[in-house]
């Protein structure tokens, strides 16, 4: 495994015939063998050191393949800005919520086992989910409070895997649900995953489930899925169903000590404002957040999208199913109210239903998502293009970063 770095450590140098046959992706000789433009990937490539050269971003690695092959890897700044050591291809990434697919895929594994259906209610496996009641905010005299009732219906095993289970995070709303959410410190990395849902299992419900779509703690609750069906911890359950099959090899909920040299670090924001402040990396905390909590390289994630781009398998390894993988990346939340125009969500993954409306270039049917640190992926299977950024940046600068990373690659497919 030592290898596979080195070797990409020299494509990221450029040295591409020395690696070239050893890759675990085949590299391009020049991206326009494979309909990219060089010249466009340079201009992105410039942008981001201009980023980095400003304060806005320690530093980056970046890769687009297409047609099969990588055709552009690009390592730039600082692993470390307080160690002021290079970043490195093979820098390990606290990915946060792009652990969410590869959570989603190990539980349609067991849904393609016969284990369970996604109509399921949550309930049957989780008795604790069932007793949430659907909580509406009234004011009476000044005072507001929460009236609980009972939902319309449980919530099911698919309204986890898209976001339509009436659960949220606390910190993306200040409604009193929200605000139930921080004072039970739900997330907290000191809790178990069980703790983790029974304490979510006290508060309310924030809408009655398949209601509307709406971001949530629903992966965790998958993650605790996962372990009371496999009766195991979720991370060996991923590392059994996905990440040993694909040789992830350095891709877990901790950064053991041999490896923390590569960890990346934020640094002081723009004007030396601190960075959002990110979960120690080794800090042995018993919470294996199915939401947030992987951390992987580059060379990790591009195995793992490589599967998907080839309808579930890699080097002869399948982790899924080709018709359940159509079926997961396919929109499953209709006309539900909460998701951005052109924009819907399936099994895991965001997919877009509309060329426009976005504000972001791309293709119907191309699915992804994207980290709170600022990392992002997509796969587009009509332009059989994968595109992969690692960074790690604070909350208000990582959505603009990432934006522009995806409009910059969407313009250098030229063929």
């Amino acid at each position: 495994m030592k290898i596979r770095h080195s070797l990409l450590a020299l494509l990221a140098l450029g040295s591409i015939a020395t690696a070239q046959a050893e890759t675990p992706v085949p590299m391009a000789a020049t991206p326009e063998e494979v309909g990219l433009s060089s010249v466009q990937l340079k201009r992105l490539e410039a942008v981001t050191k201009a980023q980095i050269d400003s304060g806005l971003l320690p530093g980056a690695v970046m890769l687009v393949a297409r047609r099969g092959k990588v055709a552009w890897l690009s390592v730039q700044g600082k692993r470390d800005p307080a160690a002021g050591d290079p970043m490195k291809a093979d820098s390990i990434f606290r990915l946060y919520s792009m652990i969410k697919p590869i959570v989603s895929i190990a539980l349609m594994q067991m849904v393609e086992e016969g284990r369970l259906q996604i109509t399921d209610p949550v309930s049957k496996y989780l008795p604790e989910i069932g007793k949430m009641k659907v909580g509406t905010e009234v004011t009476v005299e000044g005072r507001t409070t929460l009236q609980l009732a009972d939902p319309k219906r449980p919530m099911t095993v698919q309204d986890l895997l898209r976001h339509t289970s009436g659960l949220t995070y606390g910190s993306r709303g200040g409604s009193l649900i929200n605000a139930s959410y921080v004072e039970a410190r739900i997330g907290d990395r000191s809790l178990s995953n069980e703790e983790m849902v029974q304490r979510l299992s006290g508060l309310a419900l924030k809408f009655s489930p398949g209601d509307r779509w709406e971001y949530s703690v629903a992966v965790d609750v998958q993650g605790r899925l996962l372990e009371v069906l496999a009766g195991k911890k979720l991370g060996e359950v991923l590392a059994e169903r996905v990440l040993n099959p694909l040789g992830m090899v350095d891709t877990g909920f901790q950064v053991p000590a041999a490896k923390l040299s590569r960890a990346a670090q934020p640094g002081p924001r723009l004007g030396g404002q601190p960075m959002t402040p990110r979960f120690a990396v080794d800090d042995g905390a018993k919470y294996e957040s199915g939401g947030g909590g992987l951390l992987g390289t580059m060379d990790d994630y591009l195995r793992f999208t490589m599967a998907l781009a080839n309808g579930g398998s890699f080097q002869g390894k399948r982790i899924i199913g080709r018709k359940t993988l159509e079926f997961m990346t396919a929109d499953h939340t209709g006309t539900r109210p909460g998701r951005p125009l052109g924009l819907g969500f399936g099994l895991g993954f965001e997919v877009r239903t509309r060329t426009g409306d976005s504000a972001i270039p791309g293709s119907i049917g191309e699915y992804g998502w994207a980290g709170n640190a600022g990392t992002i992926f997509w796969v587009d299977p009509k332009e059989q293009l994968i595109a992969i950024y690692m960074i790690q940046v604070s909350d208000p600068d990582r959505i603009e970063l990432r934006n522009r990373f995806r409009t910059m690659v969407q313009a250098a497919i030229i063929d």
